[in-house]
């Protein structure tokens, strides 16, 4: 046996987790360009509610923060290239991450991976149901995806740090936790029913 064919077993493993990963990734982007499309506009504040903190924060908490990371990353590039992935509510394309919202959007692929990460870490906690890490773990995403989108705002505007909270952190806080209660419930309910699959075979 030569030294390509013992190798090759190794290969493919590596090859269908790749695969796997990209098709996940995809798979995420698109989630959340349909979250974005559920878009309801304010008409105190440029910035509109959607259910992309929902789903950014759930394939955070369900894909892990590498795969979660590159979904968010790759859901930016199609919003970058003209496709219309983010919300109907501006303007689309490179516009629309330089406008209001743009802190909150170039937020999404670090928050994703910060739920991710944290979850992973302390899921086994003993402090802690899975359910409450995950949303502690959701909580702190949502927390970067707000600061992130205050903190833009705040650049655009130069508004007072008072009228900065009003137009981007206190009208989304009781449906942010919501989605956070949402995404914990989502992934956790989906990891009891993969136990039990595994415990029945």
């Amino acid at each position: 046996m030569n030294h390509a064919t013992a190798a090759s077993p190794a290969i493919a493993p590596r090859s269908h987790a790749w695969l796997r990963n990209t098709g996940l990734a995809v798979s995420g982007s698109l989630l959340v360009a349909a979250a974005a499309h559920v878009s309801v506009p304010l008409f105190f504040t440029p910035v509109p509610v959607t259910l992309q903190t929902l789903a950014v924060l759930g394939l955070g908490l369900l894909l892990g923060p590498s795969v979660a990371f590159g979904a968010m990353a790759l859901y930016l590039l199609e919003g970058l290239s003209g496709l219309p992935v983010f919300s109907p509510v501006g303007p689309g394309g490179i516009a629309q991450l330089l406008g209001p919202d743009g802190g909150y959007l170039l937020s999404y692929p670090l928050a994703a991976a910060a739920a991710g990460w944290l979850y992973r870490r302390a899921r086994h906690s003993r402090l802690l149901s899975n359910f409450g890490v995950a949303i502690a773990s959701a909580a702190i995403g949502d927390i970067l995806i707000l600061a992130c989108g205050a903190a833009w705002l705040a650049t655009l505007t130069h508004f007072a740090p008072a009228k900065i909270a009003a137009l981007a952190v206190l009208p989304f806080l009781p449906g942010d936790a919501l989605k956070v209660i949402a995404a914990a419930a989502i992934v956790t309910g989906i990891a009891r029913v993969r136990q039990q699959h595994s415990a029945a075979e």
